[in-house]
């Protein structure tokens, strides 16, 4: 993830030095050897500029005890700031528990169908991975039963989409992530992207998706896995 530093806003640039600091006051010297020697975000003639100028804005205050805080306005935005962070944290907690579930639920239950085809098919390091992948990161593009066909794209880390091409007539599986070019492919293994296609159709339609499943892993040998 690329952060961009916004040094052409002072407003947002006070705000984002805040943000790191998380404290609600600070002395000048303790803010000016943060930015310089902890945080690495201005040299020291820079730095020094920097908090000066904010005085001068009114973006930051100097208390009484000599400490400087935000002005009222960029305070309210952080506070609203840290409220977000906290609902963001929860929600990432929730989510980490909830793929921690589905997990377990596959490496422990046997009879169910799916879960036995998966695990044929796929190790627990590319499993605890897949459940890490947002749903809305995939797209299912075709998917026709009559025809053995399953198509999708699904995004990755960069701007760069995946593509997943299943034909069950022809036995062929092409996709293109470095880890199945490279590793997975040659074993007749799924990588990440492979098992969150699975789990996502399992979700709209647990049928179709041990209909694939069992076609691919039955004729496994058959099968072309490629890119």
């Amino acid at each position: 993830m690329k952060i961009s530093v916004p040094r052409d806003n002072p407003d947002d640039m006070i705000l984002y030095t805040w943000k790191i600091i998380d404290l609600p006051s600070i002395s000048y010297e303790d803010l000016l050897y943060k930015v310089i020697f902890e945080y690495f975000i201005f040299d020291p003639k820079e730095a020094s500029v920097f908090i000066k100028d904010a005085l001068t804005k009114g973006l930051l205050v100097s208390e009484e005890n000599s400490l400087l805080r935000l002005s009222d306005e960029l305070n309210q935005k952080f506070i609203e700031w840290q409220r977000l962070r906290q609902i963001k944290i929860k929600e990432n907690i929730m989510n980490r528990k909830r793929r921690e579930k589905i997990v377990k639920r596959i490496q422990i239950n046997n009879e169910n169908n799916f879960n036995h085809l998966i695990k044929k098919i796929a190790d627990n390091g590319a499993l605890n991975r897949a459940v890490t992948v947002s749903d809305d990161a995939l797209d299912i593009t075709i998917i026709d039963k009559k025809k053995g066909i399953l198509e999708a794209e699904i995004k990755g880390t960069s701007e760069k989409s995946y593509i997943v091409n299943i034909n069950i007539k022809e036995q062929r599986l092409l996709h293109n992530c470095h880890d199945f070019e490279t590793r997975r492919a040659k074993a007749k293994m799924f990588c990440k992207h492979l098992i969150k296609l699975f789990l996502y159709l399992k979700k709209e339609n647990e049928e179709l998706a041990i209909y694939f499943l069992e076609n691919i892993i039955n004729q496994i040998n058959n099968w072309d896995f490629s890119s």
